[in-house]
């Protein structure tokens, strides 16, 4: 997970350059805006420079969070959405003809900050128990007893969640729902869940700022917030009882339960079966959302299928796996059809 301070700086830079808040629709020639996803924002922020390089288009996007990014294109004050969770049936019918396009892949990580503690083990029943509040401090059995060797304090947990509607919040609840019947019972998985403990922070970067400053919290981050900000990241126990953590080699392992896209082109890869040994099971897709029929068709199709060609080049750095080819060819067609 550790990367060079130059590509912490540039990936900074790039963001606060070219991630701006929503924008109204009323917008020039040769230009776009979008909003959405958090996760995604890094990613985008290369894309849009190098694409208006490339062809003289300007991409502004505003990195407010997944179900807001739904909401705007729905209320058509963007050209394009970005979610990490794929629409539910009411956001579709919201969005009247919208299409959603995945275009990136990734992985939401489980960031702590526990001082004297550089590595921690986690399994997904356990990441639930702390998020249900019935694992209260770092020295707990049931986390020791996955950390043998490793000096846990009797430090209290601080659970860390996403307070907007975001897709890091799906991609976790969605995995937590995989592997605790009670987690799904309860809670489900949804943009956004009422967690029954723990502090909530706005955006990729809240969450971030918050474990960043708290002794004994852990929190769901976008991978590429984890390296720009070089936080501890837990490694997380996967079907096949492997303990590992969301590089590329694993996130792309779990892509690979992709074999085929349906219609919607709605896909889960969270907890992937055991045959696939280093699969990171929390890892996702996220998507462009835009609408059919759009002024700005061309110009969209366009910049979506640079962003599945192109634009991969930028994702490793940020631990964004290349898409795979079955999702490449439905993302093209999707694109082309607007």
């Amino acid at each position: 997970m550790k990367r060079s301070r130059i590509l912490i700086f540039t990936v900074l830079a790039l963001v606060a350059s070219a991630v701006v808040g929503p924008a109204s629709s009323a917008m020039a020639s040769g230009s776009i805006v979008g909003a959405g996803s958090t996760l995604v924002a890094p990613l985008v922020a290369y894309w849009a420079t190098d694409y208006n390089h490339r062809a003289g288009v300007s991409v502004t996007y505003g990195a407010v969070g997944s179900g807001a990014g739904i909401a705007q294109i729905s209320a058509r004050t963007v050209d394009f959405g970005a979610s990490d969770a794929p629409m539910t049936p009411a956001q579709a019918a919201g969005c009247n003809n919208c299409v959603q396009i995945p275009w990136a892949l990734t992985a939401t990580g489980i960031a702590f900050h526990l001082d004297g503690v550089r590595s921690v083990k986690l399994s997904g029943p356990v990441i639930a128990l702390i998020y249900r509040g019935q694992i209260k401090t770092w020295n707990d059995p049931r986390i020791k007893k996955l950390n043998r060797g490793v000096k846990l304090p009797s430090v209290a947990i601080t659970p860390v969640f996403r307070s907007d509607g975001s897709g890091d919040t799906y991609a976790f609840t969605d995995f937590l729902s995989s592997v605790s019947s009670q987690w799904r019972k309860n809670f489900g998985r949804a943009t956004a869940v009422s967690f029954p403990t723990g502090v909530g922070g706005r955006g990729n970067d809240g969450v971030t700022a918050l474990v960043s400053s708290t002794n004994g919290s852990i929190g769901y981050i976008s991978a590429s917030y984890i390296i720009a900000h070089a936080l501890k990241v837990a490694a997380v126990e996967n079907a096949a009882g492997k303990f590992v953590f969301p590089n590329l080699t694993n996130i792309s392992a779990a892509a690979s339960v992709v074999k085929s896209v349906p219609a919607n082109n709605e896909m889960h890869i969270v907890n992937p079966p055991k045959r696939l040994k280093t699969a990171y099971p929390i890892s996702t897709f996220t998507y462009a959302i835009v609408p059919h029929g759009s002024p700005k068709a061309g110009l969209l199709g366009n910049f979506i299928k640079y962003a599945l060609n192109a634009g991969q080049r930028f994702g490793a750095a940020l631990d964004f796996a290349p898409i795979p080819k079955v999702v490449y060819n439905a993302g093209v067609r999707s694109a082309s059809g607007l």
